[in-house]
């Protein structure tokens, strides 16, 4: 089987790279597969404490591949992670997204699902799949009026255009811009900051970002609780306390 999905560790980050460069990283069926194992590796490797998802060549991807889409009737879906082994369940550890070249239709709903995304100078996002006789159906009309002015996203579900990552940064789609070629290098940058910080505390704080959009605030202290519950109670709630208190670098054990 092709390595359409690569993995490195590189002190506590995992940089899990799409390779399917000469499809533009398009999405098939195995591709799908093998991101879904990657996130799974991620998440059981208590050594990483950050992922960072990239392209290999010169784009992240171009959406699903529409060659395997027509030759089996259907989307490549994996299972509770729907789209692309990712859309519908991504990692527990925080997931940066480092965008070159472009981020199209599925490309950009990967990024969507991502939890933060650095993208090249010059690097475009769309969601063109009514020009093809689709609709963007792996969360983009979900995930991207939450992050964007409704009318902007609808004009992107629209026209199917897309916009540059300087005007996605403006809209706060992006959250840094690097130089073009030098993505995934500031991608790596960021994920070091977040590395240092305690996991169980960040694990908490995206699972509570990403669940509480649209709910009350009754909603969100009950919900929270759960999550207070255990991480204040924790080894690593006690070690960060501690170590603040004795001016020292705490040692996180990740539970």
């Amino acid at each position: 089987m092709a390595n359409e999905v690569t993995t490195k560790i590189r002190d506590q980050i995992m940089i899990i790279t799409l390779n399917r460069p000469d499809a533009m990283n398009a999405v098939n069926l195995q591709l799908g597969q093998q991101l879904s194992e990657s996130l799974d590796a991620l998440d059981n490797n208590d050594d990483v404490r950050v992922g960072v998802l990239t392209g290999a060549g010169r784009a992240f991807c171009a959406g699903m591949d529409l060659k395997e889409f027509v030759q089996q009737k259907g989307m490549p879906m994996v299972g509770d992670r729907g789209f692309a082994g990712m859309v519908e369940r991504a990692s527990k550890k925080p997931l940066i997204c480092a965008v070159e070249g472009f981020a199209l239709a599925g490309g950009m709903e990967l990024a969507l699902a991502s939890d933060l995304i650095v993208a090249a100078k010059g690097a475009k996002f769309g969601i063109p799949e009514v020009s093809v006789g689709l609709f963007a159906s792996a969360g983009a009309l979900l995930r991207l009026p939450r992050m964007i002015p409704y009318g902007r996203a609808m004009k992107m579900a629209l026209t199917g255009e897309p916009i540059l990552a300087e005007e996605a940064y403006e809209l706060g789609l992006v959250a840094e811009l690097a130089e073009k070629g030098q993505a995934l290098d500031v991608a790596i940058t960021l994920a070091e900051k977040i590395a240092k910080n305690a996991p169980l505390g960040l694990m908490a704080s995206k699972e509570i970002l990403r669940e509480m959009q649209g709910r009350t605030e009754d909603e969100f202290w009950a919900y929270q609780q759960t999550q207070l519950d255990y991480v204040f109670s924790s080894e690593d709630g006690i070690e960060g306390a501690t170590a603040f208190a004795e001016k020292r670098s705490p040692v996180w054990k990740n539970r």
